[in-house]
Formats: structure tokens, C-alpha cells, sequence
């Protein structure tokens, strides 16, 4: 008889779910034997993926095209699930992108957006599901947050560090409030890697000149996270540099700390 996976009758949710990070975090997932359901705004991109994860690992997969910088997208994402009654057992918060430039020159719009879709929508997906894990007595909760949160913020991409700074400390938060209930909340936070991101934010130039140790593939990201997520730690960074990296950031002095990332970035370099 065959060994009982842990998702064996299990549905996770993965935002982003049809290109880069998120598209391998739902083939990891669905190779531990999830169901999935994957979410993004290009449904030809989302057909694709779930085609390909059917075929490879033998689970359902559902698609729901949605574009999470829409305040409403959650609730509607949220409604879907329960009128095709898919419950959901992990939420997998993916979903992000830089916006690159200096900060008074990228219109208001823009940076609105970009709130919705990295800081608003995984709490609002997190607070629309949370229940339901509670209550059942099993959940999985990861925000993909970015050695970046650890980081003192440097000039080009504003906002980013901030954005995931968040999604570290309330997964800190959340995780502690759910001790005993059956929920794990992990931050992953990943260092360079190889995905669409910096073709997105259009810095693909700049960063290929980061030597290849610095990188991790988004499938060694994704397994990481898989563990991280079942012992249920708080905060994951992945990658043996990147934890280097984010140990010096806490031990160091912060003024060298500070000057040495505004230096990197200067040189036209983006995270992941």
C-alpha cells in the first residue's frame, strides 16, 4: 500500500502561481500530493502551469485568473473557492514585483498598487482563510517575504524592503498567536534567484553581473520552504550565503551595515 503524503486530500493556494518562485512552489507542493490552486493575472500562463503539474505529479489543479492589486480581488478570490467548495489547507502568498526608480518620480498609482498586491491582499487572504485552518485543526500559512526585509532599505527600490520587512514580522506574529492550533506561518525569505522578477522590474542587466554563487534556483527555494513550513519556523531564509548575509546584517554596525547596501544598489543592483 501506497505511503500516505501529507497532502494526500489537501488543497493549497499559491498566488503568483504561474511563473517563477510560485510556479515552483506548486510543484513542490503538489509532489508532497496537494491539490492546488493557482491564481495569477495571465490565465494563458496559469493553463500552462497546471497542465504541466497534472501531468508531472497527478493532483488536481483549479486556476482562477485574478489580479490582486484590485482591493476586491481577495474577497472575490475567497467567494470562488467556496462556490466550487475547494477548502483551502495552505495559503502560499507569492504574489509580488519591484517597482524600480526613485520614489517621487513613479506615480502615486503605482506605488498604491504595489501596496495592495505585497502588503494588503496576503493579510487579506490570510484573514479570510485563517478560520477555516483554525477550526479544522490543520494549516499552512507561507508569505514569501525577501533577504531584503533583513536589510537596511537603499535607494531604487523604496518601498521593497519595507514590504517585506512586514511580511516577516507578522508572520512572526501570526505564528505565535496560532501556537497550538494546528497552523504554521513561515516567512521565506529568498536572495537572488533565478526567476522572471528582475525581467519584470527590468533590471535583468544589471543583476546578471552578480557572481553565479550568489543565486539560488527557484525549485532549491521552493523545497526549502516546504521544510521550513512543516517544522513551522517563523522565518526561513534560504540559501547558505544568504544566511551568512543576513547574520552579518544583524551583527555588524548598522551605519556600515547601511553603507554597504546603498553602495550595492548604487551599482544598479535589485533583490528577489
Amino acid at each position: 500500500m501506497a505511503r500516505k503524503r501529507e497532502g494526500d486530500g489537501r488543497t493549497a493556494l499559491v498566488t503568483g502561481g504561474s511563473a517563477g518562485i510560485g510556479e515552483a512552489l506548486a510543484h513542490e507542493w503538489a509532489a508532497h500530493g496537494f491539490n492546488l490552486v493557482l491564481t495569477a493575472r495571465r490565465e494563458d500562463r496559469l493553463i500552462k502551469t497546471a497542465e504541466e503539474i497534472r501531468s508531472r505529479h497527478g493532483v488536481q489543479v483549479s486556476i482562477i485568473a485574478e489580479d490582486l492589486a484590485d482591493p476586491a480581488a481577495p474577497q472575490r478570490l475567497a467567494d470562488r473557492l467556496a462556490a466550487e467548495n475547494l477548502t483551502i489547507d495552505v495559503l502560499i502568498n507569492n504574489a509580488g514585483y519591484g517597482v524600480a526608480g526613485r520614489f517621487h518620480t513613479v506615480p502615486w498609482d503605482d506605488h498604491a498598487k504595489f501596496f495592495q498586491v505585497l502588503m494588503v491582499a496576503p493579510c487579506a487572504l490570510t484573514h479570510l482563510l485563517l478560520p477555516g485552518m483554525i477550526q479544522r485543526g490543520y494549516g499552512r500559512i507561507i508569505n514569501i517575504a525577501s533577504l531584503a526585509g533583513l536589510l537596511p532599505g537603499s535607494p531604487g527600490f523604496t518601498l521593497y524592503g519595507g514590504s517585506k520587512s512586514h511580511l516577516i514580522r507578522f508572520s512572526q506574529a501570526l505564528n505565535a498567536e496560532c501556537a497550538g492550533t494546528g497552523v504554521h506561518v513561515t516567512a521565506i525569505n529568498p536572495g537572488f534567484t533565478f526567476s522572471e522578477f528582475h525581467d519584470v522590474a527590468g533590471v535583468r542587466k544589471d543583476v546578471s553581473a552578480m557572481p553565479r554563487f550568489m543565486w539560488q534556483s527557484a525549485a532549491d527555494v521552493a523545497r526549502e520552504a516546504y521544510r521550513a513550513s512543516r517544522r513551522n519556523k517563523p522565518v526561513h531564509t534560504t540559501g547558505r550565503v544568504n544566511r551568512m548575509i543576513a547574520w552579518l546584517a544583524r551583527h555588524l554596525p548598522q551605519g556600515l551595515v547601511l553603507r554597504l547596501t546603498q553602495s550595492r544598489n548604487s551599482r544598479g543592483n535589485a533583490r528577489n
